[in-house]
């Protein structure tokens, strides 16, 4: 899951409105001419767009009666984007589709069915529990395309000077090296994120979640929820620590702070691997350091499982939901998987396209290692969208605006409404 990618949100917005897409499109193929299918990318349009695209031209080389039409959608719009397409019969063709996306959409029936399609050819040589995100309802509606988990990224350098000899594991652990950093090398040791789906991890350090999806309960103002978010809040205050950033463009500031060695450690996913490559504190690959994320007061150390299927909108006509299948299964062999990894950093969700060459890559074999702990989401289509009320409340609360209590509270009772069939 791409999480706050501002930069992009501009990009697509003109393309998007003068595209014709899905259903809408169909009628305007030639019928003895080339099938034009279109792609929803929600992918960083600087950093991994070009990798796609120039797949794109790949596959229309070796398939001369299939055109696809690139379209960019920036990540943060692209949810709703799609749900008001789909509901109007004019959704793209094919979307990369956020796994907790996934079944939502199938839910609404705006997804096909994949299973014994093209698209799932080789759905033996794809990680399993990456294929299980992709269910819903017993049926398959996406095919992996790339994974992610969050890690604890720093710079080796700074822990070094610092005389920090490994990672820390615990939250606790954490505060005492950014306080060492902070008087060893002048420089913030952590700079954490309001953003719901960072703070995931503290929940799952206490052993919780944001609902019980067993119980039908929602168990986001628990006690164990209320200690999860008081870590989270303690490590915006306190040597070393960076106090916390409300403004819309937090994302790009703690990034930009991390790989310009303004900070020393943050937590983030590898779809930014090659965008810390490019600050001045990671010309040397091997100077990013990556670890689990700290582990909580339960022991428990791990961020969620996330990363993105390539699915089939369901209201395409029979011909260009053939030309999409085939184009989901080139995109996603573990050729195009590998030649995507080796150019922007991320992770394959084929074990066969963890060729040498991949695993050579210090940031991809990192995040590799740290993949195991990672949690997958609950079988839930609203999962996704209950972290919206936690990202409307967690800023207030880290900017001392609201209360841990009132905020909690608050996104508890948003949240009712989302899943109202779930206890509090």
């Amino acid at each position: 899951m791409r999480r706050g990618i501002a930069a992009t949100a501009l990009v697509a917005s003109l393309a998007l409105a003068a595209t014709a897409c899905g259903g809408d499109d169909s009628g305007s193929d030639k019928s003895d001419g080339p099938v034009t299918i279109t792609w929803w990318d929600t992918s960083n349009a600087t950093n991994e767009a070009p990798t796609y695209q120039a797949l794109v031209k790949e596959f229309e080389a070796a398939n001369k009666n299939i055109k696809v039409k690139y379209v960019n959608v920036p990540f943060d719009q692209a949810q709703n984007k799609f749900d008001t397409a789909a509901g109007a019969s004019g959704a793209p063709d094919i979307l990369r589709s956020e796994v907790g996306w996934t079944p939502a959409f199938a839910k609404k029936g705006y997804f096909l069915p994949l299973d014994g399609t093209d698209a799932l050819a080789d759905q033996a040589k794809f990680k399993s529990n990456l294929v299980e995100q992709a269910k819903y309802d017993g049926k398959t509606y996406g095919v992996p395309f790339v994974t992610d988990t969050l890690a604890l990224v720093y710079s080796k350098a700074l822990f070094e000077k610092a005389g920090i000899t490994e990672a820390p594991k615990t939250w606790d652990d954490l505060k005492k090296a950014a306080a060492t950093v902070k008087a060893k090398t002048g420089v913030d040791g952590y700079w954490g994120s309001t953003q719901a789906y960072y703070a995931q991890t503290f929940l799952y350090g206490e052993g919780t979640d944001t609902v019980d999806v067993d119980a039908k309960k929602i168990t986001v103002n628990s006690a164990a929820a209320q200690k999860a978010y008081g870590t989270w809040l303690s490590l915006f205050d306190g040597k070393g620590l960076h106090k916390a950033d409300t403004t819309a463009d937090a994302y790009a500031h703690i990034q930009d702070a991390f790989v310009n060695g303004k900070v020393a450690a943050i937590v983030q996913g590898p779809w930014e691997i090659t965008n810390f490559y490019k600050g001045s504190a990671f010309k040397d690959k091997n100077n990013l350091g990556i670890a689990t994320v700290p582990a909580g007061s339960a022991g428990k150390a791990g961020a969620p499982t996330g990363g993105h299927n390539l699915s089939v909108y369901a209201g395409s006509d029979k011909a260009h939901q053939a030309a999409a299948l085939k184009f989901v299964n080139f995109m996603t062999s573990a050729k195009s998987q590998a030649t995507i990894a080796l150019k922007n950093s991320t992770l394959p969700t084929r074990d066969d396209a963890y060729t040498d060459q991949v695993k050579a890559d210090p940031g991809i074999a990192g995040y590799g290692a740290v993949l195991a702990a990672a949690q997958p989401r609950p079988a839930l289509p609203e999962y996704s969208s209950l972290w919206g009320p936690l990202d409307t409340e967690l800023p207030k609360i880290a900017g001392g605006k609201e209360s841990l209590d009132k905020g909690l509270s608050t996104a508890e009772t948003a949240i009712a409404k989302l899943v109202p069939d779930f206890s509090k």
